[in-house]
């Protein structure tokens, strides 16, 4: 038979096991919840985790349609600078031919004015050449008619000369006959004396 004091260690020991198995079933429900809403925050964590993950594929997408992206704006840079560098050496050219072409103009501008000048002068030229020819074509039309009249002049000095020879072949022959009869008439008084 148990003793009292027995009796009452065992209560005591029931009492306090009473108290550690409530105990326990409290720290087991919180455990339970706990681990509930651990659950949860997992489920949670992973939910996130598999945004992240896709997240970092659209990423990873993005990422190399922009490398390729960058690829080709560097390729077409290259391009436009490869454009840029022919552009400069073409105006470099142009700017050449053009200050070339600038002296071929100052040079043409002098011939230019060499030639108006000449032009000038030869268009002076050209009308004192002018102006002497009507003058010389004035004295060739005046000489013309000079010479029309003494043509006329000519011919009527002719005229008169041959009047005149004609006169003086009449007088020679009459002088003739008049010396004949003088030396006749001389004769004859001659004899008569």
């Amino acid at each position: 038979p148990f003793s009292s004091a027995t009796m009452d260690a065992i209560k005591k020991k029931m009492q306090a096991m009473k108290v550690e198995k409530d105990n326990a079933m409290d720290r087991s429900d919180v455990c339970e919840q706990a681990a509930k809403d651990a659950k949860v925050r997992a489920a949670k964590a992973e939910e996130e985790v598999a945004e992240l993950v896709k997240k970092s594929i659209q990423l990873e997408v993005e990422l190399d349609k922009t490398t390729e992206e960058l690829l080709t704006t560097t390729e077409k840079l290259k391009q436009k600078e490869d454009s840029l560098l022919s552009a400069e050496l073409e105006v470099n050219a142009l700017n050449r031919r053009v200050s070339g072409l600038e002296e071929d103009v100052e040079k043409c501008e002098d011939k230019l004015l060499l030639a108006t000048n000449k032009l000038d002068k030869a268009a002076t030229a050209a009308d004192d050449s002018d102006r002497m020819r009507k003058v010389l074509e004035s004295r060739a039309q005046q000489d013309e008619e000079r010479m029309g009249k003494l043509e006329e002049e000519l011919k009527e000095a002719r005229n008169q000369a041959e009047d005149a020879d004609k006169k003086y072949d009449e007088v020679q022959k009459t002088l003739v006959q008049v010396e004949g009869d003088l030396e006749r008439a001389e004769e004859r008084a001659e004899v008569g004396e």
